[in-house]
């Protein structure tokens, strides 16, 4: 059983999920949620000879945590996305959970770690897997205030063994090559130009933030629909910059806007729905999405190698009279 928040999340807004038939929950299942990682077999991982070290350059204070002190530390609960940066324009690799867990900067903090803004000596933070695996994340992102979590669990339950029980790293705003850790077990302060984490080895960027994205869930691609009014609907997301509108236009026409479920904070995705009065005939619909600082989901289609994939979500239904 997990210790009961310091912080508790908020209730997630009562419109936060319009319930439309093909899109899924506000808050996705832990069954139902992604998972892309290299471990082939899932890591079982004794928690009780679990230990989290945290070590490296500018490291006064070296720290070694078995779980029980983990859990002991004040908790905070957070809504946060997260995606991959594999996920294609539209596709799955995306989910959205209540993160329980220990504020990674404050643990920094104790272990004498500064941000490179305040002097500090180290720009990356390398989190280790039990299988070796490793993932550098900004020092500078995870201190700036945001909720970058030490996360212990998910969805009011414990991480499940797939999703990186005992603890995982969950940090809003970047995708999970850069930040969510899985099974962790060291945190090592470094710099960028002395160290490539796993995946920047294999072409990678080295630092990637979330790109706006929105995705078209209902209809599906090459749905058969009767014409008169179709719900369109799906989600768009922005981590750490919110969604601000959705528009979504057919044909190639003028963009609508679409109405938003209720915002749960900048950290998860928002819903969407636009009611589309559908012609007999084969069409083409299309979704953008501008985060909270104004900017426009950008049009051109680029794969997701090296920093994610940009471009509109589109699908191609036919409407029968």
């Amino acid at each position: 059983v997990l210790p009961p928040p310091a912080a508790p999340a908020p209730p997630v807004p009562a419109g936060a999920d319009l319930h439309v038939p093909g899109v899924g929950p506000f808050l996705t299942p832990a069954p139902d949620f992604y998972r892309v990682d290299t471990a082939l077999v899932v890591p079982r991982v004794d928690a009780g000879t679990w230990r989290l070290t945290v070590h490296g350059d500018g490291v006064s204070r070296p720290l070694t945590l078995t779980l029980p002190e983990l859990l002991a530390r004040p908790l905070t609960e957070h809504d946060i996305t997260l995606c991959c940066v594999s996920n294609e324009v539209g596709g799955p690799y995306v989910g959205n959970a209540r993160w329980l867990g220990v504020r990674l900067a404050d643990l920094l903090r104790e272990a004498g770690v500064r941000p490179p803004s305040a002097g500090g000596p180290a720009d990356q933070l390398v989190a280790r897997s039990v299988d070796g695996m490793t993932i550098g994340t900004p020092v500078e992102t995870v201190m700036d205030g945001r909720d970058a979590l030490l996360a212990v669990g998910m969805n009011g339950a414990p991480l499940p063994f797939a999703h990186g029980f005992p603890v995982r790293m969950v940090v809003p705003g970047l995708y999970g090559y850069v930040s969510a850790c899985k099974w962790l077990t060291e945190l090592r302060l470094t710099s960028f130009a002395a160290y490539d984490a796993y995946w920047v080895r294999r072409s990678w960027a080295q630092q990637a933030p979330v790109k706006t994205q929105s995705r078209i869930d209902t209809p599906r691609a090459f749905a058969e629909l009767a014409a008169g009014r179709v719900a369109v609907a799906g989600v768009a997301w922005a981590q750490h910059r919110g969604i601000a509108r959705v528009e979504v236009r057919a044909d190639g026409g003028p963009w609508h806007e679409a109405r938003l479920g209720d915002s749960d904070g900048d950290d998860t995705w928002r819903q969407w729905v636009w009611p589309w009065e559908a012609a007999p005939g084969e069409h083409t619909l299309e979704v953008r999405a501008t985060d909270g600082r104004g900017a426009v989901q950008p049009e051109e289609r680029r794969g997701t190698l090296p920093d994610g994939a940009t471009g509109w979500h589109s699908v191609t239904v036919s409407v029968h009279a």
